[in-house]
Order: C-alpha cells, then sequence, then structure tokens
C-alpha cells in the first residue's frame, strides 16, 4: 500500500482540466461512431426514470450502447468497422477516467484514516475510497470551477460511510446518520480526553441534532449476545431460540442443488454456444435463481425477445439431441 501511495501522481489543476477534457473527446468519438446504429439508438435514446443531475447517467448509456454495438457485430460485419471505432475510443476514455481518478489516492488513505474503526478497517475503506473516485471521475465537468481532488472528496466520503452502514452495521443506518453517529462519539472521546464532565444534551448540541435522536444513534452501535438470557424465570431462554428459523433451507439440500448447478453449467459449456448459454441460464435462473422473461432478457443482452426465442429452442434442441444419441448407444 505504501509504494501505490509513492507512486500516486499529483495532477495541477489545469492538468485536471486538460485529463477531463481529452475523457469527454473520447467518449464524443464512441458515440459519434455509432451514431445512426439502430442497435445504440435503442439506448442511446432511452428516457431516464428521473431527472440526471449529473453526466454519469448519459455515460452509463454510452458505456451500454457501446457493448451492444460490440456484441451486435459478431454476426453483422457491416457494422464491425464502426464497432472497433467505439470500443477503442470507450477503452481510451476508461484508461482516461481512471488515471484521473487515481491522481486522487492520497484523499481516499486519508479519509480511510479518519474513519476506520470496528465497524470496517483501513485497507478496506481505501478500496471503498478508489469505488467513491472512479464515480467522481464519471461525473466531473472540468467546466466548472472546481478542482477534481476537492470534487473528489465528497464522493469518497459518501462510498466509505454508505460501506460502514451497509456492511458493518448490525442495523443500516441511512448515510446522515453514520455521520452524525461518528461526530456523536468524536465529541464524546474529546471530553473524556479533556477531562471535562458531559451530558448526553451537550454532545447533541455540538453535533446540532436533538438529544432523542443522539441518544438513537448512541444505542445502535450496541450490540447484544445470543447467548444472553430475554427472560426471567428459573429457566430463562436465550435470544438464540427466538432467533432460530424453522423455515430455513437444508445447509445440505443448498449443497447438493448447488453442485448440481455448477454440472449444469459445465455440461452446457461443453455443448452450447456462449450465447446459447446466457440466454438459457438467464431466462431460467440458473444462475441467481431468478427466472426471466424472453422480453427482459433479450433488454439485457441487447436483443430482440424473438431472437431471444430462437437461441433458447436451438439450445433445447440441441441438448435433446445429444440427449437421445447418448440414450441410443
Amino acid at each position: 500500500m505504501r509504494e501505490s501511495k509513492r507512486r500516486t501522481v499529483r495532477l495541477t489543476a489545469e492538468e485536471e482540466k486538460e485529463l477531463a477534457r481529452l475523457i469527454h473527446q473520447a467518449e464524443a468519438e464512441a458515440r459519434e461512431a455509432i451514431d445512426g446504429l439502430d442497435v445504440a439508438a435503442n439506448i442511446l435514446d432511452d428516457k431516464p426514470n428521473r431527472a440526471e443531475k449529473t453526466r454519469a447517467g448519459s455515460v452509463d448509456r454510452l458505456e451500454a450502447a457501446v457493448a451492444a454495438v460490440w456484441e451486435a457485430s459478431r454476426d453483422r460485419p457491416e457494422i464491425r468497422a464502426a464497432a472497433r471505432r467505439a470500443k477503442g475510443a470507450w477503452d481510451q476514455a476508461e484508461s482516461l477516467r481512471w488515471r484521473l481518478a487515481m491522481s486522487g489516492r492520497r484523499i481516499a488513505h486519508g479519509e480511510a484514516r479518519k474513519l476506520a474503526g470496528p465497524f470496517m478497517n483501513e485497507e478496506d475503506l481505501v478500496q471503498e475510497g478508489y469505488i467513491g473516485l472512479l464515480r467522481a471521475a464519471k461525473r466531473f465537468d472540468p467546466d466548472r470551477d472546481i478542482r477534481f481532488s476537492t470534487y473528489a472528496r465528497w464522493w469518497v466520503r459518501a462510498q466509505m460511510t454508505r460501506a460502514i452502514d451497509h456492511t458493518g452495521r448490525p442495523v443500516r443506518l441511512p448515510g446522515c446518520a453514520v455521520e452524525q453517529t461518528r461526530n456523536l462519539r468524536k465529541a464524546m472521546k474529546r471530553y473524556e480526553a479533556e477531562g471535562v464532565p458531559y451530558t448526553l444534551s451537550d454532545l447533541a448540541e455540538e453535533v446540532g441534532i436533538d438529544t432523542r435522536r443522539a441518544e438513537l444513534l448512541m444505542q445502535q452501535g450496541q450490540t447484544v449476545s445470543l447467548e444472553s438470557p430475554v427472560d426471567e424465570g428459573p429457566r430463562p431462554r436465550s435470544l438464540e431460540r427466538f432467533l432460530h428459523d424453522e423455515d430455513a433451507e437444508d445447509p445440505n439440500l443448498h449443497a447438493i442443488l448447488a453442485q448440481e448447478l455448477q454440472r449444469i453449467r459445465s455440461a452446457f459449456a461443453s455443448v452450447l454456444s456462449e450465447r446459447q448459454q446466457m440466454v438459457l441460464m438467464r431466462r431460467y435462473g440458473l444462475e441467481d435463481g431468478e427466472y426471466r422473461t424472453l422480453s427482459r432478457v433479450g433488454h439485457e443482452m441487447a436483443l430482440s425477445r424473438e431472437r431471444v426465442r430462437q437461441i433458447e429452442r436451438e439450445a433445447l434442441h440441441r441438448l435433446r439431441t445429444l440427449a437421445d444419441i447418448r440414450e441410443a448407444g
């Protein structure tokens, strides 16, 4: 980790803006290469469900359109040249975006040191910080009078606090509540270090929240043992007995099913094409247990509903044919 920090290249304000302009130029070249193609138009012209406050939504659609054109070019020779140009331009944009994001590595390390604690360690937070840097690089606008390092700090911090909330706590809290809890504990440690008596009201006033909310937030960090008794009497029962799920899945059955799914996937790989495997896996939920309609599979693979149906029929016919041959043998 120390070696990676030493290799971090810090950019000046002008270098950040120039790098962002190059990213926008590469994205424009990718968009121009696929402009007018029906495969891309369906994705690029799709209206978002809500108003886009950043450019990230349009960039995500462009990425999906380039991927769809690249996939479709395997069956359509007439668009292969355009697909190659778009793919090359997009790869260049991704490389530049990564360079811009990694110029702010020191931000991720600095914020990780501040937020590291019992919920998540510093190394895990640094990785979350890199994700925040990439999100910031996708949204950064060079025409705004702001440094990328300043703009990215908020995204890094937001990604880290979200990770602490989602993976580090037994009770999930909103991002603002995570920040307020951290500030409450920081104020409490400062009072204790100075030897000054304090109350919960003092902590709440310093953070800028009411006492009742402060009390609720301070209770979220407390843990309860599953072996602790939850009722009184001569034979107290533990919390674990109340949490036992009679309908829980049998682990042995789960292992058998996982083994069978692996066997099916191996069999598919040996007799079906990559596209046929993908259609069957998504149609019948062999990856995540979620059954998908023809339309949804087609949307995910940038194919028409009818084309997905044809690929499914071809794959099933091939499987039946091979099964008949083996039985006859």
